[in-house]
């Protein structure tokens, strides 16, 4: 018994866990992170001035892309224009028919008939001809 005793000492095992511990942890933060990737902005070394040319180039381009944005811009503008027109036109009939329906209620409340009444029902096929006069179907 001694002998296990002397073996399996448990402040003995304590310690060792303790040191198998703290060395897992030192390994976990030394190990080595990935270089950072380096930006892609800015200036690229090595240029020369030869590359004048090539930055000429690109700002005529950007120039010629700004007026046809331009020129795009104003042709959608003058659509939006022109659809805006045709519809203040057309709510400016339909107010017009509007009024001209409420005339007529106005005169048929009053016992009239109003000028172009007879013609409107006709179309719409309201009016039914008989022989002995015209009758209303609604």
């Amino acid at each position: 018994m001694e002998f296990e005793e002397s073996f399996m000492n448990p402040h003995d095992f304590d310690g060792l866990v303790q040191v198998e511990q703290a060395q897992e942890m030192k390994e976990s933060t030394t190990t080595t992170t990935p270089p950072p990737v380096a930006n892609k902005r800015g200036r690229k070394p090595g240029k020369k001035s030869s590359d004048k040319v090539d930055i000429r180039a690109k700002l005529e381009r950007s120039r010629q892309s700004a007026r046809e944005c331009r020129a795009r811009k104003k042709l959608r503008y003058q659509y939006l224009e022109e659809l805006v027109t045709d519809r203040e036109k057309a709510v400016i009939s339909l107010r017009q028919e509007l009024d001209k329906y409420r005339i007529w209620c106005v005169e048929v409340d009053e016992g009239r008939i109003p000028d172009g009444l007879p013609g409107l029902l006709e179309e719409l096929g309201a009016v039914k001809q008989e022989s002995g006069g015209v009758v209303l179907s609604m």
